[in-house]
């Protein structure tokens, strides 16, 4: 499903004449296959997120490859990348990344809106995966008006609305307590294994990275190990 290949990347810091390049990612290679639940772990500063950034897109690597699905998504172009995105790949953000003006349904419609999904569609597909969350009885509240684990699941529906094969998910826990935490963890673990979604899960979260088949370590921008959970 996944695979990063030699990828490095560097960021230039300074002023003009006196930039230089930190190296973030150094000669990473790495593969996620179909059905998997695969965990990052890292220190913070270690690339994790660096690489997670690179795999969705929104950073080009510096040298390397990137495949997703076959596709060798580091030669797409920012247009192209962001159509493949919307038929691909799924986002769980730490902080829900929802939109406060919108309502839970509004937030749920807008990849389908973005694919072009007429109106009719979007409601049935909708209301679909809003109850899949268990959260169709608030479709109309904004996410002000739901609990951390609701809004969580509303961003984890948006992630579900258009049937990507792949999440990426970036801390997804990070501002859970405990027992919303468990929840939402069980809940990745049955779209796993009932839907065969596979996962890539950025984290330093040990509870997290315990729901993974493997768990890849990344210091100081290079993959460490990859160990059988």
């Amino acid at each position: 499903m996944i695979v990063v290949k030699n990828v490095s990347h560097a960021f230039e810091v300074g002023k003009r004449g006196k930039k230089h390049k930190i190296r973030i990612l150094k000669d990473v290679s790495l593969s996620v296959n179909k059905g998997e639940i695969v965990t990052i772990v890292g220190r913070s500063g270690s690339g994790k997120s660096t690489l997670l950034n690179i795999i969705s897109g929104f950073l080009k690597p510096s040298q390397g490859e990137v495949w997703i699905a076959g596709v060798k998504v580091s030669d797409l172009n920012e247009a192209k990348f962001a159509d493949f995105r919307l038929e691909q790949l799924g986002f769980i953000f730490q902080n829900f990344q929802l939109i406060p003006s919108m309502t839970a349904f509004q937030n749920v419609e807008l990849p389908l809106v973005l694919k072009g999904m007429n109106e009719q569609e979007r409601k049935l597909k909708t209301d679909e995966t809003l109850d899949r969350v268990g959260l169709l009885e608030y479709k109309n509240h904004y996410p002000n008006e739901l609990s951390g684990g609701q809004q969580q699941r509303v961003s984890i529906a948006r992630a579900l609305a258009v049937n990507p094969p792949l999440i990426l998910a970036d801390e997804p826990t990070g501002s859970l307590d405990s027992e919303t935490e468990d929840q939402l963890l069980q809940f990745i673990k049955e779209l796993n294994e009932e839907s065969g979604i596979t996962f890539l899960i950025i984290t330093h979260d040990d509870k997290v990275a315990e729901i993974g088949h493997r768990t890849i370590e990344i210091a100081d921008g290079k993959v460490l190990e990859a160990v059988l959970a």
